[in-house]
């Protein structure tokens, strides 16, 4: 038995081999992206209210807890002026990774085109696979990462479906207001669908997030997705959600409802109560968020890597070649050995392998002391090699 063709080129994604030769060496892992401390603890204790009084250890309905959905859509309405129905217009999912996975399940047809920005999250192509279609790339290019909208406008015409992701991971940008505005233009020129992917939007250091769906012609063709997660910094619940215009998440809950059907009952109802005020529990997250960020570019300088400084998310992208070094999956294979430190080859989110060929992923959602150490080790070994 072999797996299907649609998968086979995908193989074992790039943060299970990292993040097992992280275990096995005992290097500290700054490749895969979840922090080393736990969120909020009232949420911990709304949790475990929920566990204990009765009623949510059972099955969820379809579309999520009612408190949870009604949350998401106060959300939705206070921080961004969108109107979002709570039963209709909101689905919570197993994590934003389900939600991806059952929008190109539940809006895609076969042969269906969808542009994707490059690097991208690696389940947006696994999962255009799995839905049968294909997809195009439009490349973001350090040091920078800007979006190129001609290449993205010549990317459009025939495409069913543009997947979005800002703040961006892999690189951390956040993508501005005017090319938010031309993404727009191109998506209603063309008639696109747009799914994007906002799970970082409480953790934007510099600049503003601002949501496809709130842009002229957008909220009718939206379907935004994002996470408590990220937001919270409980990345092991997995409590994801997308909002939008009923037909389109109606479409996401018909596929949903034969992938989990529902899941993480007492977990949707912490999360219901942390959204009511979700930035008195996020601010202090995204502020030891920027000091890690602002910790380790500053200790990758200091050992010789060329930095490009993220404006939101977990994450920092490195250039190895002032190091000397020329193909970054080669040198993340390396370096636990070499430094006791992991990393992951931003080449590895690329269709275009040249573009980030020479670039390294770092996650600064760590302790201080964990980054500290991470950032001493990669300067002795910086320093042996030179």
């Amino acid at each position: 038995m072999t797996t299907a063709s649609r998968l086979r080129a995908f193989g074992t994604t790039i943060f299970t081999e990292m993040s097992a030769l992280a275990a096995r060496s005992g290097a500290i892992n700054l490749g895969q992206g979840f922090p080393d401390t736990d969120g909020p603890p009232e949420i911990v204790t709304a949790v475990e209210s929920a566990l204990r009084n009765g009623g949510a250890n059972q099955y969820a309905p379809l579309a999520g807890v009612r408190d949870l959905c009604v949350a998401i859509a106060d959300h939705q309405r206070r921080r961004y002026g969108l109107e979002v129905d709570p039963q209709d217009g909101v689905q919570v999912t197993f994590g934003a990774t389900e939600a991806i996975a059952a929008a190109m399940l539940g809006l895609l047809e076969p042969d269906d085109e969808v542009v994707v920005l490059e690097p991208f999250y690696d389940s947006y192509p696994a999962t255009i696979a799995m839905a049968g279609a294909t997809r195009r790339v439009v490349t973001l290019r350090p040091p920078d990462f800007a979006l190129d909208l001609d290449a993205l406008a010549a990317a459009a015409p025939g495409a069913r479906m543009l997947v979005l992701n800002s703040p961006h991971n892999p690189t951390g940008r956040v993508l501005t207001r005017a090319e938010l505005e031309g993404i727009a233009r191109v998506c209603v020129d063309n008639e696109l669908i747009a799914v994007t992917d906002e799970v970082y939007e409480h953790l934007v250091f510099d600049g503003e997030h601002v949501p496809l769906a709130t842009l002229p012609g957008m909220t009718e063709r939206t379907l935004t997705i994002s996470s408590a997660g990220k937001s919270f910094s409980f990345t092991g619940w997995k409590i994801g959600w997308c909002s939008g215009p009923p037909q389109l998440v109606g479409a996401v809950r018909s596929a949903k409802q034969f992938l989990s059907f529902s899941g993480g009952t007492p977990f949707q109802h912490a999360v219901a109560a942390a959204l009511v005020d979700a930035e008195r529990h996020v601010a202090p997250l995204r502020a030891t968020l920027q000091a890690g960020r602002d910790q380790l570019c500053a200790g990758l300088r200091a050992a010789g890597f060329g930095v490009c400084v993220p404006q939101g998310g977990y994450f920092v992208n490195a250039d190895i070649a002032p190091l000397g070094a020329a193909d970054a999956r080669e040198w993340c294979r390396a370096l636990p050995e070499r430094a006791g430190v992991v990393a992951i080859p931003t080449s590895a989110f690329y269709d275009d392998a040249e573009a980030g060929r020479t670039l390294v992923r770092f996650a600064f959602c760590k302790r201080p002391s964990v980054i500290e150490e991470a950032v001493a080790r990669l300067l002795a070994s910086s320093r042996r090699v030179a």
